[in-house]
């Protein structure tokens, strides 16, 4: 990573955002081509690292691969990794329905993957933290992401009736007045927000969690219904209008995130 000189105490991290299947690993997925296409539209947080642009002079560390492939939001330990039971752990061997994505990767396979991925990745959203928290005494990292309109089956909470924003948070490393200022950010802009709910919870570098609590997290989802035709994963009109909102909720947190 290029040396960074912040001026904010944000970062944004982006683990979703990528459709990219390396051409060494599409063997080992059982899915066709179109069935692969399907998953990827359902479980890719298409454009979130359009809808969190660049040209807001923020560090962003984007995961550059599918979440198919290597899930960098999971605990590498499948004991304490609650989705690892469904098939989705860090490794995914089950697509969002149940069905059969990859047969169990051998130990040796496993840690390639999670070699040439997973820890460089978090090698990366820990060393930005770490400068951040060395420049500015504080950190906020803003966990981004977005989900569908309708559940998939996969998901605990299968209420239809979602949000525009969820809000995730972190019992240590979100300090109550940072979630109740992101909240009413949201709120001012005309949004309908509920926190953790569909999906709870925010990122934390594990050489920070539950122990340095300057670096602090918050995770930002936003309904897909907003911005995407979900069928296709083709931006709809509403993706411009949604940036520009997006960006002033931006501009606002970076106010109170040096308060």
């Amino acid at each position: 990573m290029k040396s960074l000189n912040f001026t904010h105490p944000i970062i944004f991290h982006i683990p979703h955002a990528s459709r990219i299947i390396p051409i060494d690993v599409r063997p080992s997925l059982m899915l066709s081509d179109s069935e692969l296409n399907h998953e990827l539209t359902k479980m890719t947080d298409a454009y979130t690292d359009d809808l969190f642009a660049p040209d807001l002079n923020i560090p962003r560390v984007v995961f550059p691969i599918s979440r198919l492939v290597v899930d960098p939001e999971r605990f590498l330990d499948d004991d304490l990794e609650i989705m690892a039971a469904r098939g989705m752990g860090v490794i995914y061997s089950r697509t969002s329905d149940g069905m059969p994505l990859r047969l169990r990767p051998t130990v040796e396979a496993r840690e390639k993957l999670i070699d040439r991925y997973y820890r460089p990745h978090h090698q990366a959203l820990e060393a930005c933290a770490s400068t951040c928290l060395r420049q500015l005494g504080r950190c906020l990292l803003i966990d981004c992401h977005s989900f569908p309109s309708e559940p998939l089956p996969y998901e605990d909470d299968q209420d239809s009736h979602r949000p525009d924003i969820c809000i995730g948070t972190d019992d240590f490393h979100t300090p109550k007045w940072i979630e109740n200022e992101i909240i009413r950010i949201f709120n001012r802009l005309g949004f309908c927000t509920e926190v953790n709910r569909p999906f709870s919870g925010s990122i934390v570098p594990m050489k920070f969690y539950q122990i340095e609590p300057r670096v602090m997290s918050i995770m930002v989802e936003i309904n897909r219904k907003l911005y995407l035709e979900e069928k296709s994963g083709k931006k709809h009109g509403g993706f411009e209008a949604l940036k520009n909102k997006l960006g002033s909720a931006i501009s606002r947190i970076k106010v109170i995130a040096v308060q």
